[in-house]
């Protein structure tokens, strides 16, 4: 074997990094996006409270679907990642270093799942998610519906609170472990 050849080891160990690069990138992309939705939600309330037009509060349900799914979308894919390397790349490099069995690789994607409050933070941020992306946009629609409007605009409210409605059940639905 010649120096340069590369090792099935160093291959997942470069994969294993990749993986993580990328589950980084997006746990930071993900948590940016809470402080979005905060700033823009600020800024349509503030708006319509100083046009006084409750019309304008129908722009938070579309915003915050979207960034909301965009959230939703990158937490499952950080998910994945840490699946991914629980149940194919640590296996794999632990049979590698230790052909008989008995070694754990990446021992800290496992330990932290077994933290006995884990449970109670997942719920919590279920909560959060749910507040930040579907509770304050439907609130919204009943301010707007409380200060009344018209017929159009009425209808575009409802298909907004479908939409809303859909995320908080697919926001339920990952939490759940789907």
């Amino acid at each position: 074997m010649a120096e340069q050849d590369v090792s099935v080891g160093q291959l997942l160990l470069v994969e294993y990094q990749t993986v993580k690069d990328e589950q980084k990138a997006r746990i930071g992309f993900r948590d940016n996006l809470l402080y979005v939705t905060l700033t823009v939600v600020a800024a349509v309330i503030a708006a319509a409270a100083q046009a006084k037009q409750a019309s304008m509060l129908l722009a938070l349900p579309p915003v915050c679907v979207v960034l909301g799914w965009t959230y939703l979308v990158n937490d499952q894919k950080i998910s994945a990642i840490g699946a991914y390397v629980r149940g194919e790349l640590a296996p794999k490099l632990a049979a590698l270093a230790q052909p008989g069995g008995g070694l754990q690789a990446f021992g800290w994607e496992t330990a932290h799942r077994g933290d006995a409050r884990r449970g109670s933070r997942k719920a919590v941020q279920l909560a959060v998610d749910l507040l930040a992306f579907c509770g304050v946009p439907l609130a919204a629609l009943v301010v707007f519906w409380a200060a009344g409007g018209s017929g159009l605009l009425i209808a575009l409210s409802g298909l907004e609170a479908l939409a809303v409605g859909g995320l908080a059940s697919q926001v339920v639905w990952y939490a759940n472990g789907a």
